[in-house]
């Protein structure tokens, strides 16, 4: 991709040195303090020549083709910009947190860009090479002091100085357009040089045009996305270095790590080695031994399931030692109290809540299953056909759709008049509190004390004919004077109020069979606290009230799979393997796009089992951790005795994924590769409802915990509705780029055709072939 340097190498060398100074730096740190510097002085000699070139000349056209003849100019920019090839070295040998091949090619175009002005005496006396260089220069020096700065300090975002800060977040909004002009005309004015084409001798004229030529095709459809990037990347880091300082750690927290900080990595890596060290300790050993966690956590994953997969017995002990060393690990602070979230449990909570209860005034519905899909509301006979569409299809496995179908033919699964739901999150965008008020089911509410939240849910209650109890702080239902009162008064937190919540839920409506539905949805680290915090409490609620639990669990994740899908996958692979797009796209990238879904089956008793390998990098390792704890609570409590209906969601276009422009891009692209659908909230939240109820009424779903499982994971693999994530011919994590560059063709066709008729004839004019 072009580049002009603002972003070249975004290493944040200050990850490694926290809360050190320049005395107790360590070695590499030295180096790289030193390195720096280096770099930044040249590239100050550079801008100080150029710049005092163009002050003595004035700004001009024929100034800037000059600058590169300044003297010692050019032997200092050729030491300088040849320097930068150690980054890639740094990048190779973990010095710095750089991705190697992006940093490679950022490095590679500037070089080609000097060889080409040392090589051809047209590119290096037109404008662009002069503001080429300056651009070059003015990005550079600013660049090599914050990274110096930074270390030094051990803080990039907060104890930088600011004027360094800003210029390096800022520089870009001027530094790209010119940079990358400048390298264009460079470029450009290479390939018609003969001097440059006749370098390797005059056989060789076509490969060095092309050469050469091949770097404006690149930049093309490269720069505007590289500003964009820049622009987000400097939005971010503003915030980060403005936002307010955290409040002092209260309820469940991550653990203090030796730093002082509460970082998630140390965590979460003793979390997954407890798990998997109960089978292999020497997977253990190579988990806490993994230094790029960040990006290498999903082939420990991987081998986690994989030791999972070799028994019943040790799926179940994998669980039980992950939950167990999460309750362990995990604090809780209550005052001037700091215990382990395990210990924390163990004791009531002070001060507890009291009840609020709304009964609805809506008229009964009748049982009729309805699914909102594309304009319509599908039912009956209409309903199932859709559904064996979606079968056909790849989108849902059989089991699912026979889930769905059953409820469509026993309307009795859908009278909820004597079901309790308890909803950890009930407000949640993928929760069924709506399609449970408009059933008339009687639901325990848990969700955040905010007004808003409190006047939304028991509005929807009110207009149902279901019941609604939550949780009051403090204060009786009658006391209170009106309905700002009682929104204000209502909800909890379930990271303060843990203990609280679980000794309030547990004696309500005696008697009575609770669902516990665990959605709650929170962003990174914060995901693994709001999961062990509902954990704890499907925990004792399963064991001592012998609830059934409800997860909705991830495509982007490990599973097991049926063989119809894995041979399904391997079909559609074979397919769009040898489709011209996929074969560039995964060349391209190494093989690192489009990789085939379709793995080797896993080897265990009760014979092999197919897996799908769904998690991805972006979604990060803290993501990860939250929903594998779901699994493994699901396993634990189905081998107490507890129904656990755990199904397999689809993607969903819920607000707080399409806000993410990416994410929204690439779920337009998605469908070209079948038979991914992408879900609309509503459609979600039916068809994993009606998958709920098949699960808490049929005996014969795999819920049942007495229905026989060769291994508990394959849990897992009924009931899914996840989308064609499991029979696509790529894995999930390979294909969002490409799924975005097919939004962007499909959006841009109209106008590619102009464009390219404009940038032809601007090459040709430029080149002078007319």
């Amino acid at each position: 991709p072009p580049t002009n340097r603002v972003e070249p190498t975004e290493y944040n060398q200050n990850q490694t040195i926290y809360h050190t100074s320049i005395m107790a730096l360590s070695p590499k740190d030295c180096y790289l303090v030193v390195y720096n510097l280096a770099c930044c002085a040249g590239w100050g000699a550079v801008l100080l020549s150029a710049l005092q070139h163009v002050i003595l000349n004035g700004l001009s056209s024929s100034t800037l083709s000059s600058v590169y003849a300044v003297p010692g100019l050019a032997s200092t920019l050729t030491i300088v910009q040849s320097a930068a090839m150690l980054e890639i070295v740094h990048a190779a040998i973990g010095f710095v947190r750089s991705p190697l091949v992006v940093t490679a090619m950022q490095v590679g175009s500037r070089i080609v860009a000097l060889f080409a002005i040392t090589h051809s005496p047209a590119a290096a006396t037109q404008f662009g090479a002069g503001m080429m260089i300056i651009s070059w220069a003015s990005v550079e020096v600013p660049r090599y002091a914050f990274y110096v700065s930074a270390l030094i300090t051990g803080d990039a975002t907060k104890k930088t100085p600011y004027p360094l800060f800003w210029l390096r977040y800022s520089l870009f909004a001027v530094l790209y357009p010119t940079g990358i002009t400048g390298e264009l005309t460079v470029f450009l004015s290479a390939a018609k040089d003969d001097v440059f084409l006749n370098y390797l001798g005059e056989s060789n004229v076509s490969t060095m045009y092309y050469f050469i030529m091949s770097f404006p095709v690149i930049y093309a459809p490269g720069a505007l996305p590289m500003i964009l990037n820049m622009a987000a990347n400097r939005k971010k880091a503003m915030k980060k270095r403005f936002a307010r300082p955290p409040p002092p750690p209260k309820g469940l927290v991550w653990p203090m790590d030796k730093k002082g900080g509460r970082s998630s990595t140390g965590t979460a890596k003793e979390i997954i080695a407890a798990a998997v060290g109960a089978i292999d300790p020497v997977k253990a050993e190579k988990v806490m031994k993994e230094r790029n966690w960040r990006f290498g956590y999903v082939k420990h994953f991987h081998g986690l399931v994989e030791e999972q997969m070799k028994s019943p017995e040790n799926a179940l002990k994998v669980a039980e030692a992950g939950l167990k060393k999460a309750r362990e690990i995990f604090e809780f602070v209550d005052g001037d109290k700091t215990t382990s979230f395990d210990d924390a449990m163990k004791e009531s909570g002070s001060n507890p809540f009291k009840t609020g209860f709304i009964q609805g005034s809506g008229a009964k519905k009748s049982n009729v299953l309805e699914v909102p899909y594309k304009g319509k509301k599908l039912s009956g006979e209409a309903l199932k056909t859709q559904v064996d569409k979606w079968i056909s299809y790849g989108s849902i496995e059989e089991s699912a759709g026979v889930a769905i179908k059953k409820c469509v033919d026993n309307p009795g699964y859908l009278d909820l008049s004597d079901r309790y739901f308890v909803l950890l999150g009930a407000g949640s965008a993928m929760g069924p509190f709506l399609v449970l008020m408009a059933l008339g089911a009687n639901v325990i509410a848990v969700d955040l004390d905010r007004p808003g939240i409190w006047k939304r849910l028991i509005t929807i209650a009110r207009e149902s004919s279901g019941t609604i109890t939550f949780p009051l702080k403090g204060v009786e239902q009658s006391e209170l004077k009106n309905d700002d009162e009682l929104y204000a008064a209502s909800g909890c937190n379930l990271f303060t109020d843990t203990p609280r919540i679980r000794d309030w839920v547990m004696p309500l409506y005696p008697g009575k069979k609770l669902a516990v539905g665990s959605y709650a949805y929170l962003n990174g680290a914060l995901h693994v606290q709001v999961s062990l915090a509902m954990d704890a409490i499907c925990k004792d609620l399963s064991e001592k009230r012998q609830a059934s639990l409800a997860y909705l669990c991830t495509p982007t994740d490990l599973h097991v799979v049926t063989k119809e899908a894995h041979e399904a996958s391997s079909t559609l692979y074979k397919e769009y393997s040898s489709k011209p797009f996929c074969m560039i796209i995964n060349a391209l990238s190494g093989g690192k796009k489009l990789r085939k879904n379709a793995i080797k089956p896993l080897k265990g008793k009760g014979g092999d089992f197919y897996v799908v390998n769904g998690l991805s990098v972006a979604q990060g390792p803290n993501y990860a951790l939250a929903k594998r704890m779901q699994h493994w609570r699901a396993i634990v409590a189905r081998k107490q005795g507890s129904i656990v209906s755990s199904n397999i969601a689809p993607s969903t276009s819920t607000v707080s994924v399409i806000q993410n422009r990416t994410f929204a891009w690439a779920y337009e692209g998605m469908p070209y590769f079948k038979p991914y659908e992408i879900s609309a909230p509503e459609t979600s939240n039916a068809v994993m409802s009606a998958i709920l109820f098949s699960d808490l009424n049929d005996s014969e779903n795999a819920s049942n915990p007495k229905v026989r499982l060769n291994n508990p994971n394959e849990l897992f693999k009924y009931g899914s509705f996840n989308g064609g994530t499991w029979r696509c011919a790529y894995q999930v994590d390979s294909i969002g780029e490409a799924s975005v560059l097919i939004y962007f063709l499909r959006v841009a066709k109209p106008y590619l055709a102009g464009v390219g008729v404009v940038g032809a004839a601007v090459i040709a004019k430029v080149s002078g072939y007319f």
